[in-house]
C-alpha cells in the first residue's frame, strides 16, 4: 500500500517558498466551492479563475451557476486581482468524455472522466495565458476524490510543461468556511454536482425522503 500523501502539507511547503505574486490559473466548479479557495489563495496568487464545466444540465442550470460565480468574483474581497475566464458550455463534450461509464455511480468512473477532461482543458489555459501554476476547487468537496485530483493534474502538469498546485481544500475547515461564506453572500447551494446524472440521483433522494415522511 503507497503511503497516504498530505496535499495540504505540500501546498503549505509551496506558499512558503513562493516569491512575488505568482498567476494561478484556478478551475472552478461553483461558487459555493470556490469561495473559500479563493478567500485563501488570492492572498497569494493573482488568480484567472477559469469556469469550465460543460458537465452541468440543463443549461439554466449552467447560466444560474455562472451568474453566481460573477456575483462572488465581484462581491469577495480578495488581496490581489481575480478575473474570470467562462470556457465553452458545449454539453457534446462532457457526452463523449462519459460516453459507456454513464451508469457507474457517483464518485466512479464518470466522475473521474468528467473531472480528467475539465482539469485538462485548465492545463491547456494554464499554458495559452502563461501562468505560473493551476489547480481546481474540487478537492474542497468532501464528496470528491482528493488524491485521483491531484494526481491526475500532476499527470496533466508533465503532459503539458505547467505546474500543478496540489491542494486538499476541505482541510483546516475550508469546506465548513465555504458555507459559511456561501451564506454571508447569500450564494446558491445546488443538491446535485451538476450533471444529468447526479440531478437524477438528487431527484430519487428527494422523492425517497418525501415517501419517508408521509409514511413516518
Amino acid at each position: 500500500m503507497e503511503p497516504k500523501i498530505n496535499y495540504q502539507l505540500k501546498l503549505d511547503q509551496i506558499l512558503d517558498g513562493l516569491e512575488g505574486t505568482p498567476r494561478l490559473l484556478l478551475h472552478s466548479c461553483c461558487a459555493p466551492c470556490s469561495s473559500y479557495v479563493l478567500e485563501y489563495l488570492s492572498r497569494y496568487f493573482e488568480i484567472t479563475l477559469f469556469y469550465y464545466n460543460p458537465n452541468i444540465d440543463p443549461p439554466e442550470e449552467y447560466q444560474r451557476r455562472l451568474a453566481e460565480q460573477k456575483r462572488l468574483i465581484a462581491a469577495l474581497p480578495v488581496k490581489h486581482p481575480v478575473t474570470l475566464i467562462a470556457g465553452d458550455y458545449d454539453p457534446s463534450v462532457y457526452a463523449e468524455a462519459v460516453r459507456g461509464v454513464e451508469d457507474t455511480p457517483e464518485g466512479g468512473q464518470r466522475c473521474r472522466r468528467c473531472i480528467a477532461r475539465r482539469l485538462e482543458e485548465a492545463a491547456k489555459l494554464c499554458l495559452a495565458q502563461g501562468c505560473h501554476w493551476f489547480t481546481t476547487t474540487l478537492t474542497i468537496s468532501p464528496h470528491k476524490d482528493a488524491p485521483f485530483i491531484n494526481a491526475c493534474g500532476a499527470a496533466l502538469a508533465e503532459k503539458y510543461g505547467v505546474r500543478f498546485l496540489p491542494s486538499d481544500f476541505k482541510k483546516r475547515g475550508g469546506y465548513q468556511r465555504s458555507i459559511q461564506l456561501s451564506g454571508i453572500y447569500q450564494l446558491y447551494r445546488q443538491d446535485f454536482c451538476g450533471c444529468i446524472y447526479s440531478r437524477q440521483e438528487a431527484e430519487q433522494r428527494r422523492m425517497r425522503k418525501t415517501a419517508q415522511t408521509e409514511t413516518a
